[in-house]
């Protein structure tokens, strides 16, 4: 599963660019086979006041935590691929909104993972197949 955390400043997106950007970001992993509601967004709207970098407040800022859950590598050329279209769905949404922005990505271990209950199916399983043609998860 990958959980993003956007956060940003007060009135940097409206309801549209937050489903835009969720849209993009959603379709990085059904790319390569996640179910769509494997896919979480989340923006977090931050007033200036409560929002520094460097002891200093910042008004056009946009930090974003991504957790990968349900898929990681070890390889370096692949992890730095992967960091470089994440930010590539990123810049419509920031660089070329005049805002400044950075990134992480965190990897949780799958086996402390679960959804609905139930633990996810294999990568690339039939089963895994099946949640995402049903887009959702049902008992296996």
């Amino acid at each position: 599963m990958p959980l993003w955390h956007i956060y940003h400043p007060v009135g940097a997106y409206s309801d549209q660019d937050k489903q835009d950007f969720a849209r993009d970001i959603t379709k990085i992993y059904t790319n390569i086979g996640l179910p769509d509601f494997y896919v979480v967004a989340l923006f977090h709207e931050i007033s200036e006041s409560s929002f520094f970098i460097g002891g200093e407040p910042t008004g056009n800022t946009v930090r974003v935590v991504v957790e990968h859950i349900a898929r990681h590598t070890q390889d370096p050329h692949l992890r730095r691929r992967m960091t470089e279209k994440l930010n590539a769905v990123m810049l419509p949404y920031t660089r070329d909104r005049g805002l400044h922005w950075e990134f992480h990505i965190d990897e949780t271990p799958q086996d402390l993972w679960m959804i609905a209950g139930l633990w996810p199916p294999a990568s690339g399983s039939e089963t895994e197949q099946t949640w995402a043609r049903e887009n959702e998860p049902t008992p296996y």
